[in-house]
């Protein structure tokens, strides 16, 4: 499933560079989801309903430089960014649910706007200073860096889609609409952007030690066959946290809330009722 989203279908945040863009769905408490890097909030359209149907407000949001969202002209934090938009929307605290770099982004904003944030889950990250050794997570972002440099938008995007499938798979044994999806998404966002472009996003100073300030729940949702960095960043997360805990998915990689949705969505409910 994914929906052939315009930007007619999303609401927009006038941030102070130019709109952010966020899909709106539901009443109830307030749950944000944020995207994995290179994707957009399509990404947890498995999700979606079935917050909305346990009686969630749902803000999924597009990451500035992603999806439908404005790219930066200037400096920018994701946690000022996704403040920016809580503030706009003044329904919180919310929950932020965050893969990968969207777990960055929820952790990050958490510890800058500790009273906007009710509860945090993450899967594959833990805070934007990440932490990249295993051997097939630094040759995936190699390759990544090689095809961008080259401008092969084409072959970067299948390098991207090997993180579906991640180190102990490959990618023709992932559901073909799993790859499909997260193909589709990357290569809009990617089409953004030019070759040599700046990097604008400034990561927070040493976010790391103020983890253990973070008084609100925290869970890790690991899928099993997740390349060893996913893992343990979002481990050393639920571990430094003083609230922290961690559940594991069987039989899925970097994306357990994209592969298995069913038990995603059965996990993130429980832990919603627990708040």
């Amino acid at each position: 499933m994914m929906t052939a989203t315009t930007a007619s279908d999303l609401c927009f945040f006038a941030s102070a560079d130019d709109d952010l863009a966020y899909r709106d769905a539901g009443t109830g408490d307030l749950v944000v989801l944020v995207h994995p890097g290179y994707v957009d909030h399509r990404y947890f359209d498995d999700q979606i309903p079935a917050l909305v149907s346990a009686g969630h407000r749902v803000i999924a949001a597009d990451v500035r430089g992603h999806g439908f969202s404005a790219n930066a002209s200037k400096p920018f934090r994701w946690a000022d960014d996704l403040g920016g938009l809580l503030r706009h929307l003044d329904a919180g605290p919310a929950v932020l649910v965050g893969a990968c770099m969207g777990a960055a982004v929820a952790t990050d904003t958490a510890l800058e706007y500790p009273e906007l944030v009710r509860a945090v889950v993450v899967s594959g990250g833990g805070t934007s200073a990440f932490e990249h050794s295993d051997p097939w997570t630094v040759e995936r972002a190699a390759e990544s860096a090689r095809m961008l440099g080259a401008g092969d938008v084409s072959g970067w995007v299948e390098a991207f889609a090997k993180n579906v499938s991640g180190p102990h798979r490959t990618v023709d044994e992932v559901d073909p609409d799993a790859v499909r999806r997260m193909r589709e998404m990357a290569m809009h966002t990617v089409s953004k952007h030019t070759v040599g472009e700046p990097n604008w996003h400034v990561p927070l100073d040493d976010p790391w030690s103020r983890v253990p300030q973070m008084d609100m729940p925290v869970l890790a949702v690991h899928g099993a066959l997740d390349a060893a960095d996913g893992i343990d960043m979002a481990e050393r997360l639920v571990q430094t946290v003083p609230n922290g805990r961690s559940v594991t998915i069987d039989a899925t990689g970097h994306f357990p809330s994209l592969e298995k949705p069913e038990a995603f969505n059965r996990i993130l409910l429980d832990f919603l009722r627990t708040l």
